[in-house]
């Protein structure tokens, strides 16, 4: 892929989602642009989800382990900060995604962070995005291969060896990544979300079944530096599903209905992140229990963790398809990219052999990181600061060149751009610094252990 021309600022009014050169190019794009190539004769297509499959994929992704953090996040920050922090990254979620969604309509061509990291410096950007984007991906997949384990450990009373359930969900997460469209993985996603909707549910009433008539609930707590940002990052981790924005756009029947599906997921998952993290920690107090379903009682944690199984297997498979995808089209864009299109060996062949490799790196992470909370927010700060945050704000600046200060409006913007990308700055280094520091001290917990992770 060719690098362009530095690109035309975007006016005033184009800011406030109203028509540019690019929302005007008829969809679909040229196979020049078209990062499936020319896919009218293929027997597998891929643009083909209108913007309420694509939002529903997206909220699949997106609310699954993040949301089983957050009410042990309002426990250590107490319940007035953690609200305005949950609201606060959410608003900066919104207006992120809403500028990878006009990146995306000013470069048709873009299918992953590396492509975009093209645009931005050339093929340099391209390998360091492309690669970073990878790891970002798998280390969510590890993440859910991690909690499998502490769910089948949980319902079995820790019936065998914590490695085994460990292999055991790499095979079915292997197993359920084998459909190549998003238009298939949107079917999955389906039974995710009411999977972790039940599940949700089902905790907060065991917990206010059971509560205690003397919770003790904090509105503004006190916590050490280091708990405070470690809560931080894990409320930062539920909203971190920007790294598979591009991917979604290149596979919607027309990208332009994207503001649709973002609309769709952050009133959804906003909605469910303060519902469930409030009324979880306001029955169950400041113990409570993270992964939150861990907080059910004996018995209804292990119905709850039941009912999450789907979640817990499909959120995962829905990002590990996304990086499949993205080394797919990397294998086969341009002239070879009629193989994406055929049923044959190569092509299937290659998808399957992809999908063994991620899933077993992402298995590999898991054992040794065995975690929940500081494994989030290690994620979050590593990664997610910059694909959800920095790096939507810099797309800005980018577009904008040139015209960041021609008015008061734009000034404005360039400043909100600015200090989103400070933000980001700030949650990679401290978020490391708090995550290291916690992974240090939770080294009782050994790596490569048949030890039960879910006590």
């Amino acid at each position: 892929m060719s690098v362009p021309e530095a690109p035309r600022p975007i006016q005033d009014h184009e800011v406030y989602n109203e028509s540019t050169d690019m929302e005007k190019k008829a969809y679909p794009v040229e196979p020049t642009d078209d990062p499936f190539g020319n896919e009218e004769s293929g027997e597998v297509k891929y643009r083909i989800m209108p913007w309420w499959q694509a939002g529903t994929l997206m909220v699949a992704e997106n609310i699954s382990l993040g949301i089983l953090s957050l009410p042990s996040a309002v426990a250590t920050l107490g319940i007035v900060p953690a609200f305005l922090i949950i609201m606060f990254l959410s608003g900066i979620s919104w207006y992120t995604g809403y500028t990878m969604g006009q990146f995306k309509q000013r470069y048709p061509q873009v299918h992953s962070m590396g492509d975009a990291g093209e645009l931005l410096l050339g093929p340099i950007g391209r390998e360091i995005f492309f690669v970073g984007q990878l790891l970002f991906i798998i280390f969510l997949m590890a993440s859910h291969i991690l909690t499998f384990s502490v769910l089948f450990n949980t319902i079995t009373n820790h019936g065998t060896c914590t490695i085994v359930f460990g292999v055991v969900g790499l095979i079915v997460s292997c197993l359920a990544a084998l459909p190549r469209t998003a238009e298939k993985v949107f079917w999955m996603s389906i039974i995710s979300a009411i999977s972790i909707l039940v599940a949700t549910i089902v905790t907060m009433v065991s917990i206010g079944v059971q509560a205690p008539a003397n919770v003790q609930n904090d509105i503004v707590a006190t916590p050490t530096f280091q708990e405070g940002f470690l809560a931080v990052t894990n409320i930062v981790f539920a909203f971190i599903a920007h790294v598979s924005f591009f991917g979604i756009m290149s596979e919607m029947q027309d990208p332009r209905d994207f503001p649709k599906a973002l609309a769709m997921l952050q009133v959804v998952d906003t909605t469910m992140y303060v519902v469930t993290a409030m009324v979880i920690y306001c029955y169950a107090g400041p113990d409570v229990a993270s992964p939150a379903l861990s907080s059910a009682g004996p018995m209804m944690k292990k119905v709850a963790y039941g009912l999450a199984i789907p979640t817990v297997i499909v959120a995962g498979v829905v990002f590990g398809h996304v990086a499949c995808k993205y080394i797919y089209v990397r294998i086969f864009r341009g002239e070879r990219s009629h193989h994406m299109h055929q049923k044959t060996f190569l092509a299937t062949g290659t998808w399957v052999a992809i999908g063994l490799t991620t899933w077993t790196i992402a298995w590999i992470i898991a054992e040794s990181i065995p975690v929940f909370n500081e494994l989030l927010s290690l994620i979050s700060a590593l990664f997610g600061s910059w694909f959800s945050y920095g790096l939507p704000a810099i797309f800005w600046l980018m577009m904008n060149k040139g015209n960041w200060f021609s008015s008061i409006k734009k000034t404005t913007l360039t400043i909100i751009n600015v200090v989103i990308l400070a933000i980001a700055c700030a949650i990679c280094g401290l978020g490391l610094y708090v995550s290291g520091v916690a992974i240090n001290e939770s080294s009782s917990k050994a790596s490569w252990t048949c030890a039960n992770n879910a006590t």
